[in-house]
């Protein structure tokens, strides 16, 4: 059992939440306590109702995801605004965000992690968002077709995928989530391939136009891979279990 004090001070420190911008809606850190104990951790892309309830029912104290309880910003606590704090409430389960901080850090990180998976290391850092590198970029020694079958592998899913398979994929730079509105600033960090988890539909004739290649893995599937590592890393600092709760979202 650890205090959840102690718990959320951890993270904070591992995560430097304060320190680094966010959108408006993220609120990272802690959104709902609970009576002040941590026996088990619960770990998820998203805080939605469905997750919230599984996470209660596997008798999680601490749930850990990356897109908190306030995504819409501030609205009547009423249907399932009010079914998941009830819920959550009821259970005793505190709730924990953590969105751009977990996406760039170089240890847990998204981006750090998907990198590792592709066989290009930690890679180096780049696109400069608010101050802070928002990426991983680095060299994929194969062709574009040998990457998309590898990515597809990682996230075990479909990958959406704009160039020919036979062409290198060269240097690429790799954004989990929603990057896909900023191709054309990838192109003009002068990236042969850029991978992400989903973008608008214009975003494939643009890239199309630019020559950049494109592999869209999904948003949620490429935002595991850090709710996960947190959940690791806080069973073994804590001694405590922790899950996965997987609710896929399909995009």
């Amino acid at each position: 059992m650890a205090d959840l004090t102690e718990v959320i001070d951890f993270l904070e420190g591992e995560l430097r939440t304060s320190e680094i911008p966010d959108y408006p809606g993220a609120h990272n850190g802690l959104q709902l306590q609970n009576g002040g104990k941590v026996r088990k951790v619960a770990c998820a892309v998203d805080a939605s109702l469905s997750v919230i309830r599984e996470a209660v029912k596997r008798g999680a104290d601490l749930l850990v995801v990356h897109h908190g309880l306030f995504w819409q910003g501030v609205r009547p606590i009423t249907g399932a605004g009010y079914e998941k704090l009830k819920i959550a409430m009821d259970g005793g389960l505190a709730i924990y965000s953590s969105h751009i901080p977990l996406d760039i850090h170089p240890e847990y990180g998204n981006n750090v992690l998907l990198s590792r998976e592709l066989g290009l290391g930690d890679g180096e850092p780049f696109f400069d968002w608010k101050g802070i590198q928002l990426g991983r970029k680095g060299v994929f020694e194969g062709s574009l077709g040998e990457l998309r079958e590898l990515l597809s592998s990682v996230v075990n899913g479909t990958v959406v995928m704009r160039g020919e398979d036979q062409s290198a994929a060269g240097e690429v730079g790799l954004i989990t989530g929603g990057a896909g509105s900023e191709i054309e600033a990838m192109a003009k960090e002068g990236l042969d391939t850029f991978v992400s988890g989903e973008g608008p539909h214009w975003s494939f004739p643009l890239a199309e136009e630019l020559g950049l290649n494109v592999l869209y893995a999904g948003h949620y599937a490429t935002e595991t891979f850090g709710v996960r590592a947190l959940g690791r890393l806080l069973a073994q600092r804590f001694r405590l279990e922790d899950e996965f709760v997987d609710f896929p979202s399909g995009l």
